[in-house]
């Protein structure tokens, strides 16, 4: 049986105590935050962090994973799923690569392939979501590579710089993802 959260170049794992100092780390970078999330990049503390994680733990609508590079088990970025509606089968899946070393590499690209396996397969969902940026040109080409579809527009979203960007939806439906995965 294969081990759905191994891939070539990296694995999907928990995330340990180490882990945590260096995801606040992130958690602190306004270029990450402005990327990872719709809020505003407010730094956040250890304990904030620690929260955060806890309450994804104790969820059961919500599952987290770092991503580790296979030959050192470095931690460069988590991924997931949010917004579990168990009853309709969707999730909202979502993905940040934290230190900027290690963007552009084929990670992103890999997690999200495990974890799109991970829940439609494991967790037997019928679609998996995900919201981008207007600006965010880099993940919104990964996204549509990997067999997403914009579903809807969020206008005037978000305000950053004095300009007012979109945020887009995406889906991708169990049998779109059977397709594309064949």
């Amino acid at each position: 049986m294969r081990n759905l959260l191994m891939g070539e170049e990296i694995k999907l794992t928990s995330i340990n105590q180490q882990d945590v100092l260096e995801l606040q780390k992130w958690f602190t970078d306004v270029a990450f935050m402005r990327y990872y999330d719709i809020v505003s990049a407010i730094p956040k503390n250890l304990e904030e962090v620690q929260e955060s994680l806890s309450e994804v733990r104790k969820s059961n609508t919500a599952y987290i994973f770092a991503i580790k590079n296979l030959k050192q088990e470095e931690f460069i970025g988590v991924t997931g799923f949010e917004d579990i509606s168990w009853t309709n089968g969707t999730a909202i899946i979502y993905i940040g690569i934290g230190g900027e070393k290690h963007r552009g590499k084929g990670y992103g690209m890999e997690a999200l392939k495990l974890t799109m396996e991970f829940g439609f397969q494991e967790l037997n969902f019928h679609k998996i979501q995900l919201t981008v940026l207007q600006y965010n040109e880099p993940a919104i080409k990964l996204y549509e590579k990997l067999g997403f579809k914009r579903e809807g527009v969020y206008r005037e979203f978000i305000h950053r710089d004095g300009i007012r960007y979109d945020m887009y939806l995406y889906g991708i439906l169990r049998p779109e993802w059977e397709a594309f995965t064949i």
